[in-house]
């Protein structure tokens, strides 16, 4: 009986409160049971994401042999490459007569006399082969020699000098690559001036990728 009574009671005064007390305790309630449902979401999704990573690491496990494997290969073709050039290009490039060290070495009067005189080639060369100097309206010797001045002249100037081991591979790339554009080229383009074009946009590409430039100015 007193149970009844004060069970009553504790109603009768929720019941004068005021409304918004009311109507708050009701929300309290509610977002109780919202937490504990996302909770339980929350709980589920993060067992989920867990499976998930658990499983991630054989797959990866498979990938990093494979990337392997192809940077020993990339690695095992440019390390053949580059011996084949050495020794063509040591084989055919014209090289010292003697055996003794080179001596234009860099800051030397000799080293500079190379250096102007396989630039130099390669302009005169490029006006040889625009029809510049001693003009033409037929092909003629001149501008024959201008289109091959970067291969017969520049290059062999160049490898002249004690020159850093990056240049030289350069040089010893360009020494086999120039005389196939030369060839090929006319095939498609009967002209001096292409030809000369494009074996000047090679050079400058070679020495970019063997020295680096545009890595460094990224």
């Amino acid at each position: 009986m007193n149970t009844l009574i004060s069970t009553s009671l504790n109603n009768y005064r929720i019941s004068k409160l005021p409304t918004h007390l009311h109507n708050g305790l009701s929300l309290c309630s509610h977002n109780k049971f919202r937490s504990t449902s996302l909770k339980a979401v929350n709980a589920n999704g993060n067992e989920v994401e867990t499976q998930t990573v658990e499983q991630e690491p054989p797959q990866n496990e498979q990938l990093k042999p494979q990337s392997k494997e192809t940077i020993g290969t990339s690695t095992a073709l440019d390390k053949d490459l580059k011996k084949v050039v050495q020794k063509t290009a040591a084989t055919f490039a014209p090289r010292a007569s003697t055996a003794t060290k080179n001596p234009a070495v860099p800051g030397t009067a000799l080293y500079t006399v190379f250096e102007v005189q396989g630039y130099v080639s390669m302009l005169l060369g490029g006006a040889l082969s625009f029809n510049l100097i001693f003009p033409s309206n037929e092909p003629d010797i001149w501008r024959l020699m201008g289109m091959w001045s970067i291969w017969m002249f520049t290059i062999p100037s160049l490898r002249a000098r004690d020159c850093s081991k990056n240049e030289k591979e350069a040089l010893n790339y360009l020494f086999l690559i120039i005389p196939l554009l030369n060839v090929i080229i006319p095939f498609f383009w009967k002209s001096f001036a292409v030809v000369w074009s494009a074996d000047i946009v090679a050079f400058f590409a070679i020495y970019a990728w063997k020295f680096g430039w545009l890595q460094k100015a990224e």
